[in-house]
């Protein structure tokens, strides 16, 4: 007897089939084959990545490290005692992941039963949804207020019996929205199982560590993808109360976070000139994007407490701008959700990329952007 591939399909769980897939950005490869631009002359400003890389300390203990033939530390202890020194938290509350993207995939197997509900304040972070979905969980929808700041009442009319996470990113992506403290306290006062999302903490100048600390079902996700320039190294870290800290290092993989990536990441924390001089070139040139942006006819930014900046777009199509950009080298993330049908979000870049990004801008003509 021989099974053909849509008897195999009815194997797979009948959730799994019906799930998305997240859209992630295409690489700068495929980019430069679908539009002819060499990849050195492209911009990419789609997936808020730092622009400047990693700290060369970071790249010479690449270079000087031996063991890559060993499997890694499965729990990584020194560079869990090295982040709680950098958070000032205790290192046994810290667990890592390949990626904050890993972690947030282990909270969803770790507190959802199939049927479970999380609160998703949207617009917001494409993951959560997707590794609820994946965990078959029940995503519900909380719209977030015109300017993007929480409405902890419709958050709090949200809950039923059966909900069993409520994630935030702070600030928020795309919109660069920081998180108050007040909507902070607001959202831990509620007593379910609150995962504050800081991927871009070291931008805005503020952070839920502390939250944390006080509050047992409070936890905060990290990642050196943004700040430390490693996105392509996967390597995410949170701090979590201890029987959730306990319970993750139990199902995570053993060796889940590599040895690059934790060599890289302990560079990338000693070297606090580079960090320092890379965040304020960053923030320097995100101030000077937001003025150039705001002198657009079309495009109507936002104030962002992130390394991007969030336009809406008052004439035309977002997604014709986001292609005719493409065809001229630069790179933006257009969003097609009804919340978000509009917009686009722009990285922050070098100021090379800010310039190019603007003339680009300059150049498009009207039947452009209505395509």
């Amino acid at each position: 007897m021989t099974s053909t591939a849509a008897d195999l399909a009815n194997w797979i769980r009948p959730h799994l089939r019906r799930a998305g897939s997240y859209a992630a950005v295409p690489s700068l490869a495929a980019i430069s084959a679908a539009t002819g631009i060499p990849v050195e002359q492209i911009a990419k400003l789609d997936a808020n990545e730092n622009p400047y890389g990693p700290s060369p300390q970071v790249l010479a203990a690449l270079a000087r490290y031996r063991d890559y033939h060993r499997y890694p530390d499965p729990t990584h202890d020194d560079l869990r005692r090295e982040l709680g020194a950098y958070l000032g938290v205790e290192w046994q509350r810290i667990v890592l992941g390949a990626g904050a993207d890993e972690l947030i995939d282990l909270l969803c197997r770790l507190f959802l039963e199939p049927g479970d509900e999380v609160i998703d304040l949207v617009p917001t972070f494409g993951m959560y949804r997707f590794s609820t979905e994946v965990a078959g969980g029940r995503v519900v929808e909380v719209v977030r207020q015109a300017d993007f700041h929480l409405d902890l009442t419709a958050v709090a009319a949200a809950l039923t019996p059966r909900t069993r996470l409520i994630w935030v990113a702070a600030p928020n992506n795309p919109t660069g929205t920081p998180l108050t403290p007040a909507e902070a306290e607001g959202l831990a006062a509620l007593g379910i199982p609150l995962v504050i999302d800081e991927a871009y903490a070291e931008f805005s100048g503020q952070s839920a560590v502390p939250l944390a600390l006080r509050f047992e079902h409070v936890m905060v996700l990290r990642t050196f993808s943004k700040w430390a320039g490693l996105a392509g190294l996967r390597v995410g870290y949170g701090v979590f109360p201890p029987v959730v800290a306990e319970h993750l290092l139990k199902i995570k993989p053993p060796y889940n976070v590599n040895v690059a990536a934790a060599v890289a990441a302990r560079a990338a924390l000693a070297d606090r000139a580079y960090r320092e001089q890379t965040v304020g070139r960053i923030l320097a040139e995100r101030e000077r994007l937001a003025h150039l942006l705001a002198r657009v006819p079309f495009l109507e930014p936002l104030p962002s407490a992130a390394n991007f900046i969030f336009c809406w777009v008052r004439q035309g199509s977002a997604r014709a701008l986001r292609d005719a950009l493409r065809q001229r080298g630069v790179l933006v993330r257009y969003y097609a959700t009804p919340l978000l049908e509009n917009a686009v979000r722009i990285s922050v870049g070098r100021p090379e990329d800010t310039d190019r990004l603007l003339a680009a801008l300059h150049a498009l003509t009207p039947e452009e952007l209505a395509a």
